[in-house]
C-alpha cells in the first residue's frame, strides 16, 4: 500500500497541459485603421447619404433637416456594419460600430460647443470691436446710445469679486467636508452625504430666496455683492463636495496605511499624502463648482440687484455680474443693447476659459510629477545631503586615525 501511495503521489502533484485543438485566431486591431477600413468608412458615408437622398427625394414623402440627418446616420451604421462583416468577424463589427458611435458623440458635443461660441461671437462682434466696451460702464449710457458709448467694466469687476468671495467660502468648506466624509466617516457622515446629494439638485431660485430671506431681510436689509456670493456658494458647495468626495475615494488605501505605519498622524497623512495625491482631481472639482456658480443669474438677481455704475464694495449697494448683465441687455428691444448682451456673453465665455486654464496649470500636474524648478530643488537637496554625509564620513575616518595613532 505504501508503494502504491508513493507511486501515485508524483502524478497527483504534477501539472499537465490539456491537449486542445482550438486554434488561436488573428490578433484584432483595436487602434488605428487600415486602408480597407478607411475605404469601408468612406463608402458607408457616401452610401448612407445617397440612400437618404433617394428616400427623401424619390421614394418616400420625408422632409426636414433633422429627419434627414437621423435617417442618414442610421443608413451609415447599417452599411458600415455590412461592409465590415463581409471581410471581418463579429468582434470587428462590434469594435468599429462602437468606435463610430463614440466618435459621433464627441463630434456632436464639440459641434454644440463650437456653435455656441461662434454664434455668440458673431452676434456680439460689433460690441467687442470697441475698446470702451471693456473700460466704461453703463452709468451714462442709454438704450438708444451707439456702441461707442458705455461698457461692461462694472459687470466684469462685480463677477470677479463675487466669484472670488464664493471660492474663498466654498473651497475650504467643500474640500474639508469631502475629507470628513472619507477620512472620519460615521453615521453623521452618511447624513452629510445624503444632504449633499439632495442639494446638488437644488433649484437656483430657491437658493436665492433663502439668502434673500436669511441675509438680506434678516441682517443687511439691502442687496449686495456679498449676499450674491453667499447664494453662489450655496450652489457651488454640493458640486465641490460630491466631486471631491469621489476623487478622494480613488486615493489608494495603501498610501494611508504606509503613512500611518511610519508614525504619522491623521492630519499629517491627509495634508501630506491624501491631498497631494488627489490634487488634480480636486482642482477639477473646484472647476466644476466654478462653472456652476459663475453662470448663475436668478440668485444674483434676487440678492445683488441691478446697477449701471461701478461698485467695488461687496458689502454695500447693488453689484451686477456678467450673467445678470446679459439678461438685462438681451431683453431690450434695441439692437445695440442686444449686441451688448451677446458681447457680454462672449466676455463671460472668455473669462471662464481663462479661469479654467489657470486652475488647470496650477493643479493639472499628476501626483509625484515634479516641475523643472522642483526637480532642480530636489537635485540641490540631494547634493547637500551627499556633501554632509561625505563630511561626516571624513570626520569619522579622521577620528579613527587619530585614535589609532594615540594608541
Amino acid at each position: 500500500m505504501t508503494k502504491t501511495l508513493s507511486d501515485s503521489s508524483p502524478s497527483a502533484q504534477s501539472t499537465t497541459r490539456p491537449e486542445t485543438d482550438v486554434s488561436i485566431g488573428p490578433r484584432r486591431q483595436l487602434h488605428g485603421s487600415t486602408a480597407g477600413q478607411r475605404f469601408n468608412l468612406l463608402g458607408a458615408l457616401c452610401g448612407g447619404a445617397a440612400l437618404t437622398f433617394l428616400l427623401f427625394g424619390w421614394f418616400a414623402p420625408f422632409s426636414g433637416t433633422f429627419g434627414w440627418v437621423v435617417v442618414a446616420f442610421g443608413a451609415f451604421l447599417g452599411l458600415y456594419a455590412l461592409l465590415i462583416w463581409m471581410d471581418g468577424t463579429k468582434h470587428d463589427v462590434e469594435d468599429r460600430l462602437a468606435t463610430a458611435l463614440f466618435t459621433t458623440c464627441g463630434v456632436v458635443l464639440f459641434g454644440a460647443l463650437g456653435f455656441i461660441v461662434v454664434y455668440t461671437l458673431s452676434r456680439g462682434v460689433s460690441a467687442l470691436a470697441h475698446a470702451n466696451f471693456f473700460t466704461d460702464t453703463m452709468e451714462f449710457a442709454g438704450p438708444l446710445d451707439p456702441l461707442t458709448t458705455g461698457g461692461i467694466a462694472h459687470a466684469v469687476v462685480g463677477t470677479l469679486i463675487q466669484i472670488s468671495i464664493a471660492l474663498v467660502i466654498t473651497i475650504p468648506l467643500g474640500i474639508g467636508t469631502a475629507v470628513f466624509l472619507n477620512e472620519v466617516g460615521g453615521r453623521f457622515a452618511r447624513f452629510v452625504r445624503t444632504v449633499s446629494d439632495a442639494m446638488t439638485a437644488l433649484p437656483s431660485i430657491v437658493a436665492g430666496l433663502f439668502v434673500y430671506a436669511a441675509v438680506i431681510q434678516g441682517v443687511t436689509h439691502e442687496r449686495s455683492g456679498f449676499a450674491a456670493s453667499i447664494a453662489i456658494s450655496v450652489m457651488m458647495l454640493p458640486i465641490v463636495v460630491r466631486s471631491a468626495d469621489v476623487v478622494l475615494r480613488l486615493v489608494p488605501a495603501n498610501l494611508r496605511e504606509a503613512s500611518y505605519a511610519l508614525g504619522s498622524s491623521r492630519w499629517h497623512t491627509v495634508w501630506s499624502v491624501v491631498l497631494p495625491t488627489a490634487r488634480s482631481g480636486l482642482v477639477t472639482a473646484v472647476i466644476l463648482g466654478t462653472a456652476r456658480g459663475i453662470g448663475e443669474t436668478s440668485p444674483v438677481l434676487l440678492t445683488s440687484g441691478v446697477t449701471a455704475a461701478m461698485n467695488t464694495n461687496p458689502f454695500s449697494g447693488p453689484m451686477i455680474s456678467l450673467p445678470l448683465q446679459v439678461f438685462d441687455f438681451v431683453r431690450s428691444p434695441e439692437p445695440t443693447m442686444v449686441a451688448r448682451g451677446f458681447g457680454t456673453a462672449a466676455v463671460l465665455l472668455l473669462l471662464v476659459l481663462t479661469l479654467f486654464a489657470v486652475a488647470r496649470i496650477l493643479g493639472g500636474r499628476p501626483a509625484g510629477e515634479l516641475s523643472a524648478r522642483q526637480h532642480r530643488a530636489v537635485l540641490a537637496a540631494s547634493a547637500r545631503d551627499w556633501r554632509r554625509f561625505a563630511a561626516r564620513l571624513a570626520a569619522g575616518v579622521a577620528d579613527q586615525n587619530q585614535a589609532e595613532e594615540s594608541q
